[in-house]
């Protein structure tokens, strides 16, 4: 009786071990760090290191230590130098050529045969590492009238390329107004608006002496695949603005119906992360208007039909510009942009366009020889003010470059006219890509690594003092049963951190707080189990007998229990977000593995004393 067959025994034992040997990277802790990593799923060259370790001797720099790990290689400094060696590093290995790219991150500080095992750290939250988190709220009023103004120049262009004459294509109040001033094309432009309207309602209303004007308006699900597509494509330019910024390991994720989250630990300087992120900036590639005089514009502060007047211009362009309305490409359909330094023009940004916008940037630069064509830049910015809960959106457009076409050209070619930074961050925000709606920070925070490494202390103080706590009372009440239920409690902390470690999920402060919790809840199951074996020993069964009851009478409530509060801990878990989400993981793992050492656990080692053939006259319980 009470007896685990070998195998149960050995595979107790091995799950702990291992347990052991998966968590005991946490316990080295991390440092900060400067990380460089392939472009490509090549693996690093294994000389790297040392290269880049004489590098930083020659430019004077003295580093902790330089190691590969998981194809990454890190370079372990001190918190004041993170920033100056990794400038350095970029400068030596972060061209956009290379193939390499340098950030910002944190090292594990285990020994040498801990790495080459493949162990790995628990991942640390930002409320431990210390970080930025920003919440961005995406304005989808504009996302929608932007889709809008795309479909009324695809509407408007493709009425030119079929030779419609007369139509006039306006988007605003929420919707596309198509009127034609030829009665006779009536069926065509109906014709030309069935074929390209892509699910929208369409209406007509009687226009006098023309055809009916045509209104289309977005559907119900048009304005839900709109703002789906706002949120996912500015998280993804979010995500690549911060890959090119050197930001290693970001968090950036939805968070309800039109916000992002983003967190980034390690970082210390919200303001350029903001307007590193929130930047909404493109360019746009427009021909010299040819049907009106810009001087006279400029006179009546009007731009002839069909042109746009630009009378505030870069230091450099000069005269006021009038520039064609139709746009022969934009900076969403580039494919790359890099900065570069020319000897003559200074620096420039090469650019790179994709197919279709080569091909209409060829065809114009063909048919426009020794004409002139401009590039627009336009940014988005959020104006705060006190008072109010959103931010005004300001609209600024500039004509950075005005030049006569020498030749023909399609897909590559090159702007210049900027300052050295100008230069730069064009080229990032253009290749990183451009955001689909503005967006403007909701909720900002910052925690220093100060806060962040005083709160991994109270967090480990909590859960010692919890743990030795409960420890002295299950050895004073329960005895040699007691300490059971404390080596469970031990292998339970263990198992915990091996999990976390192997999911690699982040560990917050409200999740130290789940593990407090679970060190409190995990002798229940060891509570009702030893009570159950007193009441079966006070009603006078041997003590063999009370073991195999103890454990067999209290399961199905020690399940019940355990299962309810994993539902709710599920709960809080898909309707949680960010701290909540943090206790409900630690909390779900806690309660798993004390299932598993409460019950197992402690049955193996009650076994192995008590069990088998002994003869037992009585229980240390």
């Amino acid at each position: 009786m009470n007896r685990y067959p070998s195998w149960l025994n050995i595979l107790v034992l091995s799950i702990v071990l291992l347990a052991g040997f998966l968590a005991l990277p946490s316990f080295y802790g991390e440092s900060r760090a400067v990380q460089i990593t392939r472009d490509s799923a090549d693996p690093l060259p294994s000389e790297m290191g040392g290269i880049v370790l004489q590098y930083l001797k020659t430019a004077g720099e003295s580093v902790s230590d330089v190691y590969i790990h998981n194809d990454r290689l890190f370079v372990v400094v001190d918190d004041d130098q993170q920033e100056k060696v990794k400038i350095l590093l970029k400068d030596r290995f972060g061209g956009k050529d290379s193939g390499y790219k340098v950030a910002t991150n944190f090292a594990p500080l285990m020994p040498p045969w801990l790495r080459s095992s493949g162990g790995k750290p628990v991942h640390l939250g930002l409320d431990l590492r210390g970080g930025v988190h920003l919440l961005f709220e995406v304005d989808m009023p504009r996302a929608i009238s932007q889709y809008l103004d795309q479909m009324a120049s695809a509407i408007k262009a493709q009425a030119r390329n079929e030779k419609i004459p007369g139509v006039r294509v306006l988007a605003q109040d929420n919707a596309i107004q198509i009127t034609t001033r030829d009665a006779a094309r009536c069926s065509e432009t109906r014709k030309l608006v069935d074929d390209m309207e892509d699910g929208f309602l369409v209406s007509e209303r009687e226009d006098a002496g023309a055809c009916p004007m045509l209104r289309l308006t977005m559907s119900e699900t048009q304005v839900k695949d709109r703002q789906n597509f706002a949120i996912e494509q500015n998280t993804t330019t979010l995500r690549s603005r911060l890959d090119e910024a050197g930001v290693s390991e970001p968090l950036v994720q939805r968070q309800g119906a039109n916000r992002i989250v983003v967190q980034l630990p390690g970082v210390g300087d919200p303001a350029a992360v903001i307007e590193l992120l929130s930047a909404v900036a493109t360019l746009e590639f427009r021909g010299e208007c040819q049907s009106g005089s810009a001087v006279e514009a400029a006179r009546s502060g009007r731009a002839p039909a069909g042109c746009l007047f630009y009378p505030n211009y870069k230091e450099g362009v000069r005269g006021p510009v009038v520039l064609d309305r139709d746009v022969i490409a934009t900076g969403g359909e580039l494919i790359d942009a890099g900065f570069t330094y020319d000897s003559i023009d200074g620096p420039i940004v090469n650019v790179k366009l994709d197919g279709s916008a080569s091909k209409r940037m060829f065809e114009h630069t063909k048919a426009n020889l020794d004409k002139r064509m401009a590039v627009v830049f336009i940014e988005t910015n959020a104006r705060y003010v006190e008072g109010q809960e959103k931010p005004i959106l300001e609209t600024t457009e500039e004509v950075i470059n005005f030049a006569t076409i020498r030749g023909t050209f399609s897909d590559s070619f090159r702007i210049s006219g900027f300052t050295p930074n100008e230069a730069q961050e064009l080229a990032l925000l253009l290749r990183a890509g451009a955001l689909a709606a503005p967006i403007y920070v909701v909720e900002q925070r910052t925690v220093g690594p100060t806060l962040g490494k005083d709160n991994i202390e109270k967090g480990k103080f909590a859960v010692i003092i919890g743990f030795l706590l409960v420890v002295a009372f299950m050895l004073v009440y329960y005895r040699v049963f007691g300490i059971f239920a404390n080596l469970a409690l031990l292998a339970n902390l263990i198992i915990m951190m091996a999990l976390l470690s192997l999911l690699q999920a982040s560990l917050t402060l409200p999740g130290i707080a789940g593990i407090v919790l679970t060190v409190g809840m995990a002798v229940d199951a060891n509570v009702l189990i030893f009570e159950r074996i007193r009441e079966e020993l006070r009603g006078g069964a041997a003590p063999q007998n009370a073991i195999h009851a103890g454990y067999d009478k209290a399961f199905s409530s020690i399940a019940d229990a355990n299962i309810t509060t994993l539902i709710a801990a599920l709960v809080l878990y898909l309707f949680g977000t960010g701290p909540i989400q943090g206790f409900a993981t630690t909390l779900s793992i806690g309660i798993v593995s004390s299932m598993f050492t409460a019950i197992i656990g402690t049955r193996a080692l009650v076994n192995w004393l008590y069990g088998g053939d002994k003869k037992v006259e009585k229980l240390s319980i």
